[in-house]
C-alpha cells in the first residue's frame, strides 16, 4: 500500500454515535513540519500550559522562567504578593530579560540596562529624558494570563480563552480527594527523558492501558487493570482503579489507587499509592522531538529508601518502557505500508482497555486544526 499524505482533516463523528472502531488521524499528522508549526499556534498558544509550582516563587522577587512552545515566560511575586506572569523580552530591542530562576529586586535587561519594577512598569530607560515624547508607560512588560490549579501554576498566551478552573470545574477537587496531602508536598525529584516521537505519539500512549498487559509486566501485576477504567470530562480524562466497575454510566465511577489526569493538551498528572504525586509535561521540541519531564513531588525534599526504590520503578514502568515504544511506534508512522489505523474503542466507553481516550484527544486536535483552516 502506497501511503497518501493527504492535507485534508479526516472527517470524524463525535464520541456519543461511536459504536465498535473510529480511525485515527492520519500517519504524516505526527511528522509534518508544517502540522507541527500550526500545532504552535493553534495549540499551545491558546491551551492553559504547566509552568511551574508555587513553591518557587514563594516570596517578593522570587521568580523562574518558562517556555510555552517556542515562547519565553517569567513567573514572578511583586512586592505587593501578588504572583503575575509576563513575556520575557525587553520592550526596547527585545533581548531576553531573565534566565533559569532566583530573585531580583528589579528586572534588568543585560542588553541596554532598561528597568523594570517586578510588577512589570518600566521604572527607568537610560536617557530618557533627553528623548522626546517618550512615554514609559508604553514600554511595560506585556502581561501573560495567569492561573492557580492544586498549586500549580498555569499560563496561557490567549486573552480570550476560558479560564482554565472554568473548562475544568471539577478537576482540582478531584486531585485534592485523591491526594489528600497535597498542600503538604514538595518537589523531591525530577525524571528527564528527550524521546524521539511527536508529543501527541507520547499522549496517545498515556490515554490508553490496552497496551499494559502487553508492554507494562510490572504495571499489569501492581494495578488491576480489569478494574481498570477512563471517562473523558471535555479538556481532561480521568483513568485508574475504580471502586465500582459495574456502575451504571462511567460519570458515575469511584476512582481510587492510581487515579491519572491528562489535562488538555500535554500535562499528565498520575498519582501513584502512597504519600506522592507526579506531574508529567511534555515539551514538543520538534515535529518528532519531545523532551517528557516527570516531577515527583513527596513531604520531604529527600526521599526515603521506599521512595527511592519507587522513583526507580517510576523511572523503569513509566519511563524506560514507554520511551521505547513510542519511539517505535513514531518509526512506523514513517511506514509506505500505514497511513492510518483503527482505535479499540468499548461501546459503553467503560473497559480498561478501549481507546475511547485516545480518540477524545486526537478529536481535540483535529477540533483545534480544523478552527485553524476556517480562519485562514
Amino acid at each position: 500500500m502506497t501511503q497518501v499524505a493527504s492535507k485534508t482533516l479526516p472527517d470524524r463523528s463525535g464520541l456519543k454515535s461511536l459504536t465498535e472502531s473510529a480511525l485515527t488521524l492520519p500517519a504524516h499528522y505526527y511528522f509534518d513540519k508544517d502540522i507541527f508549526e500550526r500545532e504552535k499556534t493553534t495549540i499551545f498558544y491558546r491551551a492553559w500550559q504547566l509552568a511551574g509550582h508555587l513553591e518557587q516563587v514563594a516570596s517578593p522577587g522570587d521568580y523562574f522562567t518558562a517556555k510555552i512552545a517556542d515562547q519565553n515566560a517569567i513567573v514572578i511575586r511583586g512586592k505587593d504578593q501578588v504572583l503575575r506572569a509576563f513575556h520575557n523580552v525587553c520592550s526596547h530591542r527585545a533581548h531576553q530579560l531573565l534566565t533559569g530562576s532566583g530573585n531580583v529586586k528589579s528586572i534588568v535587561c543585560p542588553y541596554h540596562a532598561w528597568s523594570y519594577s517586578i510588577e512589570g512598569s518600566l521604572r527607568s530607560a537610560r536617557h530618557q529624558d533627553e528623548v522626546a515624547n517618550f512615554e514609559a508607560a508604553l514600554f511595560c512588560l506585556k502581561p501573560i494570563r495567569l492561573e492557580v490549579l492544586c498549586n500549580f501554576i498555569f499560563l496561557n498566551l490567549d486573552t480570550s480563552a476560558p479560564g482554565l478552573a472554568e473548562q475544568a470545574p471539577t478537576l482540582e477537587a478531584e486531585i485534592r480527594k485523591a491526594v489528600p496531602e497535597l498542600d503538604e508536598l514538595t518537589h523531591a525529584h525530577r525524571l528527564r527523558y528527550e524521546i524521539a516521537a511527536n508529543w501527541k505519539t507520547l499522549v496517545d500512549n498515556y490515554l490508553e492501558c490496552y497496551h499494559c498487559p502487553v508492554a507494562h509486566p510490572a504495571f499489569n501485576q501492581t494495578f488491576d487493570i480489569g478494574k481498570y477504567k477512563l471517562t473523558n470530562r471535555g479538556v481532561y480524562s480521568i483513568q485508574g482503579r475504580v471502586l465500582n466497575p459495574d456502575a451504571a454510566s462511567a460519570d458515575d465511577f469511584t476512582y481510587t489507587e492510581h487515579s491519572s489526569w491528562w489535562v488538555w493538551p500535554n500535562i499528565c498528572v498520575p498519582r501513584f499509592p502512597g504519600r506522592s504525586m507526579m506531574v508529567k509535561y511534555l515539551i514538543p521540541l520538534g515535529p518528532e522531538r519531545t523532551l517528557q519531564m516527570n516531577d515527583i513531588y513527596l513531604p520531604s525534599k529527600t526521599p526515603s529508601d521506599e521512595e527511592i526504590e519507587n522513583i526507580h520503578w517510576i523511572e523503569r514502568v513509566a519511563g524506560v518502557e514507554d520511551k521505547s515504544l513510542v519511539e517505535r511506534v513514531q518509526e512506523g508512522l514513517h511506514s509506505r505500508g500505514y497511513d492510518r489505523g483503527t482505535l479499540m474503542i468499548d461501546p459503553k466507553q467503560s473497559a480498561g482497555w478501549s481507546e475511547h481516550g485516545v480518540y477524545h484527544f486526537q478529536s481535540l486536535v483535529e477540533k483545534a486544526l480544523a478552527a485553524d483552516l476556517s480562519a485562514a
